[in-house]
């Protein structure tokens, strides 16, 4: 978030989350909360609230307490999340799982959730909303859960699976956001467009850079999707073209154990199979789309240039 009223909105969220830290009480309920909060984060989803007020001329200081409570929710979920996915580092560091143990990770993240609502309680419209978008990300991530290993899995599951789990809560917080705002009700679906266009973009571009990116700027090894056999776009798309084809080589690597696959072979198919450039052409696609729908909200265009800098910031490069 390079860009001046971005970085004065991730700033003032700084020093929310800062505050309602500082107030929790010192007990092992809450000191996960602090620790997790506490990691190295864009705050990409709680600075959409405040971006989505500003647009339509509210103040974003007023908005405050929603936006924080949309990044508890979204860390709710990230506590939860690696406990399911045994991951061991959040952003570099332990998981509250691994740091603590498992059943204080769902405590504490259950305890996150309610923390977020009461936040969230000021307006029950707006309370609606969130919680229609807040079960959005859970069933997204069930349905994450029953893609795995599953050959039948289409393209039309995927991107409903990454539109729920990381699609709706983007989506979200930029409705609530004008919503609070006051904002007509043509461009809070016009803007909600937009964040759900943006979010499915940007999780595309995340496959292509597990895939194909430099590990060096992506920071984790090259291919990690492929080897957990997680059902992407791109591997999804590479099986449809290798049944075609009368190829067999990635069912081999998927039938053998994640430690014995050959993740080169597997990127060199994929090569072969030409999906990178269709997932690059569905980047592409939805990004023309979110920027569509700002582009139809009625708000002079000047006023759109921190929404036109976030999606450069979430989409600027597939390598």
């Amino acid at each position: 978030m390079s860009d001046a009223t971005l970085a004065a909105h991730r700033a003032r969220i700084e020093r929310r989350i800062a505050s309602w830290v500082a107030g929790l009480p010192d007990d092992g309920l809450h000191a996960p909360m602090a620790y997790l909060l506490g990691l190295p984060a864009k705050r990409v989803r709680p600075a959409a609230v405040l971006l989505a007020a500003e647009l339509f001329g509210h103040d974003p200081d007023a908005v405050l307490d929603e936006a924080l409570a949309i990044e508890l929710f979204h860390n709710f979920t990230l506590m939860h999340d690696d406990i399911m996915d045994r991951a061991p580092l959040r952003r570099g560091m332990p998981t509250v799982h691994t740091r603590w143990n498992v059943n204080t990770a769902i405590l504490s993240g259950d305890a996150l959730l309610v923390k977020a609502y009461q936040l969230m309680a000021r307006r029950p419209d707006v309370s609606a909303v969130f919680s229609a978008h807040a079960l959005g990300v859970c069933q997204g991530q069930q349905l994450d859960m029953d893609l795995e290993g599953r050959d039948d899995a289409g393209v039309a599951a995927y991107m409903e699976m990454i539109r729920l789990k990381t699609a709706v809560l983007l989506s979200g917080a930029l409705r609530i956001g004008a919503i609070l705002a006051d904002a007509p009700a043509a461009d809070v679906e016009h803007i909600a467009a937009f964040g759900e266009h943006l979010g499915l973009a940007f999780q595309l571009r995340d496959d292509l850079l597990d895939a194909f990116g430099d590990p060096d700027k992506v920071g984790k090894q090259r291919g990690g999707d492929l080897r957990a056999g997680k059902r992407t776009f791109l591997l999804i798309r590479a099986l449809e073209h290798s049944d075609a084809r009368g190829r067999t080589e990635l069912r081999e690597e998927l039938r053998r154990s994640t430690e014995a696959r050959d993740v080169d072979r597997m990127l060199r198919v994929l090569g072969e199979l030409g999906v990178e450039a269709e997932a690059v052409a569905e980047v592409e696609r939805h990004h023309a789309l979110a920027l569509t729908a700002l582009e139809a909200i009625a708000v002079p265009a000047a006023r759109k240039a921190p929404l036109r800098r976030l999606a450069h910031d979430l989409l600027g490069r597939t390598r």
